[in-house]
């Protein structure tokens, strides 16, 4: 199933049955690590800050026998201090793999053109791939099989948003989308999703009213309302988000065991509620766990090793 010189750079770079093997992969590395990345090289290059990402992608590397190699942001200056195509060429020299975190979709796109070796987006302001993949694998994990099954996101339509729709759709999910005007993904990932259920037998659905994307919702995911980048729009955003809130009042709508999630960092009290964050039904630092196994899985998968 795999191809050299891949690259996983958006959601839609990976079919339906490519996510379903990584999701199963995840499961196996999981339940039984094993070093079937020894002597393989992983440099994390990362333009934005980042806490789960970058300790996910150490440990799962260091988990199956690889190693890796963290580059700040001053240490390279993508498309400052050197050219973004001279600096993926010299990398590919060194290295197996390279995750990029970055500001612009456009400078993952432009470093993976220029690389020899597989390039992973690790974070973009459009996607953030494998943070759906360790999204799905959590769900997995908690439900077995997730066709038909229902999930919502509420709030602003991200990377995050863009990513797990995508993703979800590819597996037959019941996908409901609630955000407000104005702030839904591109037509790019709206047209994606919708291709992909129907494809896969599953649903995508987009509203701007949150309590009717929570019906029967079996999981309710949401996500900041300012992203890295918007902080200028900070204010003008918690008035438009007032209304998407995650809070017990909102859940009352979804099933009586729904599962909350949350891809981290939280801003408690304005997506989502404390008492909801810490309820029992919460899963976000199942999530958080989960990025070291779907990273792992993705790596191997790149690499040809699984």
């Amino acid at each position: 199933m795999t191809k050299k010189n891949r690259h996983l750079l958006a959601s839609y770079d990976l079919q339906a049955e490519e996510v379903d093997f990584l999701l199963k992969s995840a499961s196996a590395l999981k339940s039984n690590p094993n070093r079937i990345l020894e002597g393989k090289q992983l440099a994390l290059l990362f333009e934005k800050p980042s806490l789960r990402t970058r300790v996910s992608f150490q440990v799962a590397m260091r988990y199956l026998g690889g190693e890796t190699t963290y580059l700040a942001p001053q240490e390279v200056g993508l498309g400052e201090r050197e050219a973004i195509k001279d600096v993926a060429r010299v990398l590919s020299r060194y290295l197996d793999i390279i995750a990029v975190r970055t500001f612009a979709q456009e400078i993952v796109e432009e470093f993976a053109k220029f690389s020899s070796v597989p390039v992973i987006n690790a974070l973009t302001n459009e996607e953030h791939p494998c943070q759906a993949l360790a999204d799905l694998f959590t769900l997995y994990e908690r439900v077995g099989t997730l066709k038909g099954f229902p999930l919502a996101f509420i709030g602003d339509g991200n990377n995050v948003a863009s990513s797990l729709v995508v993703t979800a759709a590819s597996l037959g999910l019941d996908v409901r989308l609630a955000t407000p005007k104005g702030y839904l993904p591109s037509e790019r990932v709206l047209n994606e999703a919708n291709l992909r259920a129907n494809e896969s037998g599953g649903r995508f659905f987009v509203t701007d009213i949150p309590e009717k994307a929570v019906e029967g919702a079996q999981a309710v995911y949401t996500d900041t309302w300012v992203s890295m980048g918007q902080e200028r729009e900070a204010e003008q955003r918690r008035i438009v988000f007032k209304d998407y809130q995650v809070n017990k009042k909102l859940l009352e709508s979804a099933d009586d065991s729904v599962l909350v999630m949350h891809d981290l960092p939280a801003h408690r009290g304005e997506e989502i509620t404390d008492e909801v964050f810490e309820g029992k039904n919460s899963i976000i630092f199942d999530q958080a766990e989960n990025r070291t196994w779907a990273q792992a899985a993705v790596v191997a998968f790149l690499l040809g090793t699984i």
